[in-house]
């Protein structure tokens, strides 16, 4: 950028970059320059602010006192690299000088990615990015997520709640990304019930379909499977919209509930709808994986015999245990006539 002349250094020793030499400044945020009247030195070594203070952006900060400890010695002297730098730098490396897709949140379309893009595209020659999808934020309880407030939560934070990490991705789904969520405890809670439905939709389906193939063919299983794969893609195709997406599922979900009920599905069509719903989650990725790895599945198995062997001995409070002590580890048993099943918890 120094050889094209598109930064300078500045009398403290830091990098600038010259917005006013990049000719396409200001395409992502719609930013004009001619209607903006630059900062009052023309520069600035803050990462972060607003269109009405549009300046030539700090590419690398000369080191300062107050900086202490953090910095590098380098050819440009000693200093740090300005935060939109570290971006274009992490992207290159591992994504090369043009990708496809960066996401991020809508506060920051500018200055930080205007700048991102002034920068690599200035030092390359190349389109930078493809695609921005630009994130509105997330409220919790219909305010801004603030320490101060007292409602900021992580995500481990949530799992500690004992809410499932597919429900909390579920809920994430359910929204689109181009408009505000509000996450609450009850939306978290009816996610984990929409994620139950899914898991034993699936679970009814791979009953029917290990079962021997009718001769008589159900059409109407065909088409609907056929419109839920046209529905769901069409839904992500319009700019990924996945509550769309989600929609489409449910539907599918219940025109095969219905069938179910009936008994009008036959093996052959069940085995169909379960390929359809594994694509679909493999998009969403809300339901659970349904082997289990080898040493877990010894494992269960070796609980499962001394659980039997002390419901023998008619020692039931050792076979809660066992049964409690599955479940803090995503098994579920269950005793039925035919024997013991278990299947990972969703």
């Amino acid at each position: 950028l120094l050889e094209k002349k598109l930064a300078y250094k500045g009398e403290d020793g830091s990098v600038y970059y010259n917005i006013k030499k990049f000719k396409n400044y200001g395409k992502l945020s719609g930013t004009n320059l001619k209607e903006l009247e630059t900062g009052a030195s023309g520069r600035v070594r803050s990462d972060e602010y607003s269109k009405e203070n549009a300046s030539d952006f700090v590419l690398w900060k000369a080191w300062t006192p107050e900086d202490g400890n953090v910095f590098w010695q380098t050819e440009l002297g000693k200093g740090r690299p300005g935060w939109h730098l570290e971006c274009s730098a992490m992207s290159m490396k591992y994504l090369g000088e043009s990708f496809d897709i960066h996401a991020g949140g809508v506060d920051l379309i500018f200055p930080h990615h205007e700048n991102e893009i002034a920068q690599s595209e200035g030092a390359t020659g190349k389109k930078f990015v493809n695609y921005w999808l630009h994130s509105e934020h997330l409220l919790i309880d219909g305010r801004k997520m603030s320490k101060s407030l007292g409602n900021f939560y992580t995500l481990r934070d949530l799992v500690n709640k004992n809410f499932k990490p597919k429900a909390i991705r579920y809920f994430l789904l359910s929204g689109y990304y181009k408009q505000q969520l509000n996450l609450t405890f009850e939306a978290l809670r009816a996610a984990e019930e929409s994620v139950k439905r899914l898991t034993d939709f699936r679970d009814s389906l791979e009953e029917i379909a290990g079962k021997k193939p009718s001769a008589k063919e159900n059409k109407t299983a065909g088409e609907l499977t056929a419109k839920a794969k046209n529905n769901f893609e069409n839904a992500f195709d319009a700019d990924l919209n996945t509550p769309l997406a989600l929609a489409a599922v449910f539907e599918f979900v219940h025109a095969f509930n219905k069938l179910v009920e009936e008994k009008k599905l036959g093996a052959e069509e069940a085995r169909d709808a379960l390929q359809a719903l594994e694509e679909f989650d493999s998009v969403l990725g809300v339901l659970s994986q349904r082997k289990a790895p080898p040493e877990l599945e010894k494992f269960v198995e070796e609980k499962i015999r001394e659980r039997e062997q002390a419901r023998k001995r008619k020692d039931f409070k050792t076979g809660d245990a066992i049964r409690l002590e599955l479940k803090r580890r995503g098994v579920i048993i269950e005793d039925t006539p035919t024997g013991v099943k278990w299947k990972l918890e969703n």
